[in-house]
């Protein structure tokens, strides 16, 4: 599309041959018609010649000191090319910009992914680091710029997997975080020229997981053959010696007793599963307290057979929304371990419920027990821990009762205090939000008869 060189030809030989007929005609008036009319031409090109020239230095003092400004030409050749060139700077300036954007954007959404990314040149040096993978390899992301890796992370079985992996694999290495934090997973894959991509990411959460699942499965196992190795010898003991009456009616307990514990032991584990695997608690449900506590005293005292001192007090007109059957399982464990590890014959154990002044219900359940490290306090609603292992058997425990207690209170959008001292007893507080709390009457209002609390309530 050479279309503008016809009009520049005709430019030009119009103006040389204008220049030329001027000089022609100014030789003829002096007697030198054929030396004018050369003069004239030689002018005329001379002049067309500088203005092009001018024209052209112009555009290029644009192009290199200015730009970002528009072309100072806009007619002619010149000014044709600069238009052109203008155009194709805008243009690649709106594509750098779109691309800077794109780059951001996926920059972004890396820095945002849990998982780490590090890139390394040919020479092990870091190219970029999210702060994910910073963060995760004790580095800095700015300042460890164009070191090499190996001098900043020295743990040898990532070095010996940097430099001795074969090229066509991609090593895996497990390696702690900084300062004893967690642990590291880190993969290894080559890309371009002897580049590195440094993918990782936390296991810490897994590997605990893993290991609680370890215990899990192992202490339900041996919690589950313990009483059936004992079934399975009084099975063997009756059905291979002759017993007296009184001999038979013992094995017969013991073998009751052994049955009622594994059947314990599989109910706790049925509730637990029970509770991690369905909804959330309604909120519209009302249950009184009181009627939850009359129950628990219930058992506490056919449980404690007149060794221990009670203290109850349920609140005055307290009322929880949520599931009257794990509220009732919660706290019935709270009181059952301060009844079984409490010593008889004196003990004491108080349950008391008040509303607290940011809002909601405090169920506090104290007793004057042996107490608690604190070494043990964060670890007590863990599976199957216990204090003194053979101490709980003893008490009829499965080890599964607070973490049935804190699964509950936890469903209700609560939380679970354990506060204790060794030979200071324990006490053990469920602390539910003001959503799922109401009081049938003020506090400090007369008790009212039974029938107009539950006439209040209902209209409420």
């Amino acid at each position: 599309m050479m279309w503008w060189i016809v009009p520049r030809i005709l430019a030009a030989v119009a103006w040389i041959a204008g220049l030329t007929a001027a000089g022609a005609a100014l030789g003829h008036m002096w007697a030198w018609d054929w030396q004018g009319g050369l003069v004239g031409c030689v002018l005329a090109s001379g002049v067309w010649v500088a203005r092009d020239s001018w024209r052209g230095v112009r555009l290029d003092r644009w192009l290199n000191l200015t730009p970002d400004a528009h072309t100072p030409l806009e007619s002619g050749l010149w000014g044709h090319v600069g238009v052109r060139v203008e155009r194709l700077l805008r243009q690649r300036e709106a594509d750098t910009r779109r691309e800077q954007a794109r780059l951001s954007h996926f920059l972004q959404a890396i820095e945002a992914s849990p998982n780490g990314v590090l890139l390394l040149d040919e020479h092990e040096q870091i190219e970029w680091c999210s702060v994910v993978a910073a963060d995760h390899l004790g580095l800095d992301a700015q300042r460890d710029l164009r070191q090499r890796i190996t001098n900043l992370v020295r743990v040898p079985a990532f070095v010996k997997a940097l430099h001795e992996a074969p090229d066509d694999a991609d090593p895996v290495v497990s390696l702690p975080r900084p300062r004893g934090q967690g642990t590291v997973l880190v993969t290894l894959r080559r890309f371009g020229e002897g580049q590195r991509l440094l993918l990782t990411q936390d296991i810490t959460e897994r590997e605990r997981n893993e290991a609680m699942r370890r215990d899990f499965v192992a202490n339900v196992s041996h919690e589950i053959r313990t009483p059936l190795t004992v079934l399975a010898g009084f099975i063997e003991t009756m059905a291979t010696l002759p017993l007296t009456e009184a001999e038979r009616k013992r094995v017969l307990v013991l073998m009751d007793q052994q049955s009622r514990r594994m059947q314990a032991l599989v109910g706790d584990l049925l509730a637990l599963a029970r509770l991690e695997g369905s909804p959330r608690p309604p909120l519209d449900q009302w249950v009184s307290l009181d009627k939850i506590g009359q129950a628990i005293e219930a058992e506490a005292r056919g449980l404690s057979a007149g060794r221990h001192r009670f203290s109850f007090d349920w609140g005055h007109g307290i009322r929880l929304a949520g599931s009257e059957s794990e509220l009732q399982s919660a706290v019935a464990n709270l009181v059952n371990n301060a009844v079984r590890y409490t010593p008889g014959q004196g003990g004491l154990i108080t349950v008391r419920c008040e509303l607290r002044s940011e809002g909601g219900v405090a169920i506090e359940v104290r007793d004057s027990g042996p107490g608690i490290a604190p070494e043990h306090i964060h670890r007590l609603t863990e599976r199957f821990y216990r204090v003194d292992g053979s101490r709980s058997r003893e008490t009829g425990g499965t080890g599964l009762g607070l973490s049935i207690v804190k699964h509950v209170v936890q469903r209700h959008g609560g939380e679970l205090q354990i506060r204790s001292e060794v030979g200071q007893g324990a006490c053990f507080s469920l602390l539910l939000p003001a959503l799922r709390c109401r009081c049938v009457v003020p506090v400090s209002a007369p008790t009212p008869a039974p029938l107009e609390a539950d006439q209040e309530a209902d209209g409420r």
